[in-house]
């Protein structure tokens, strides 16, 4: 019996020693606790039942003791981004502890999973660094209904492609956006019926003002993508009223295969 014993605690040892190196979080009666993500929240593990928990936005996980619990003796939350997992020890609180936890990288172990490519948090990273460039290339341009936009430049990180477009106004009469499509279309269409359209949706968009009243530029981010030379990629930008303006700015295949390497 004494071996046996012996041997389930040489089980159980590494799991109890990692728990108690996990980050303790503070967990009082009657107050909520919220951890804030840096990434989108994927997936979440409370290990007891004595938590209540739900994610009120995409990278908060709100935390709560059940009002009828009678004693609590501690749990492991555990949570995962786009690209990290940590995991923190509760344990009983007073009132006056932090309830606004960060979830900082010295808490976070990455996680390598294929074919996730990059997360939300660094696709805004890159394309606000992109943005803050001053336009260079100016590939593409196109006028019509007083509005001039072009495609300013094209970056490539790994399977993604960012657009970097931009519109000016020379009107007086502010431009309400209705909409942002992008469509793989023919080159030349002789019949609307004859026309393969197929829409290609961003994975990732920096900005999303209503309107603009003379400048407005933006990032677009796709995943790595490929047409025949027939075909040409569509940045429609369509205006909100019934008569509205639409400009259509044309994007062709070899202005993606132009593509700078932005290092990631």
């Amino acid at each position: 019996m004494k071996k046996i014993l012996c041997y389930l605690l040489v089980l159980c040892a590494p799991s109890l020693y990692a728990q108690e190196k996990l980050p303790v979080v503070y967990l009082p009666e009657n107050l909520t606790i919220h951890f804030v993500s840096p990434e989108p929240i994927q997936y979440v593990d409370i290990s007891t039942k004595d938590l209540i928990g739900d994610l009120p936005l995409k990278n908060v996980l709100r935390l709560k003791l059940r009002d009828s619990l009678k004693s609590f003796s501690g749990s492991v939350v555990t949570v995962a981004g786009e690209k990290f997992i940590a995991q923190y020890r509760l344990l009983p609180g007073l009132p006056g502890v932090p309830t606004e936890i960060n979830i900082v990288p010295d808490d976070m172990h990455p996680l390598d999973i294929s074919g996730i490519g990059l997360s939300q948090n660094q696709l805004k990273g890159l394309a606000l660094s992109l943005i803050a460039k001053s336009p260079d290339k100016r590939m593409e341009k196109v006028k019509a209904f007083g509005i001039k936009g072009q495609l300013n430049h094209v970056y490539t990180v790994g399977d993604y492609i960012f657009l970097d477009i931009s519109y000016h106004n020379k009107t007086n009469l502010k431009y309400d956006i209705a909409d942002f499509r992008f469509k793989v279309d023919d080159k030349k269409v002789t019949k609307a019926a004859n026309n393969q359209s197929v829409e290609v949706k961003p994975v990732f968009v920096l900005l999303s003002p209503p309107a603009f009243a003379k400048n407005y530029r933006n990032i677009f981010v796709f995943k790595k993508m490929s047409f025949p030379g027939n075909k040409v990629l569509h940045a429609e930008l369509s205006e909100k009223q019934v008569s509205g303006r639409i400009v259509t700015l044309s994007i062709s295949y070899q202005d993606i295969l132009d593509a700078d390497t932005l290092p990631n």
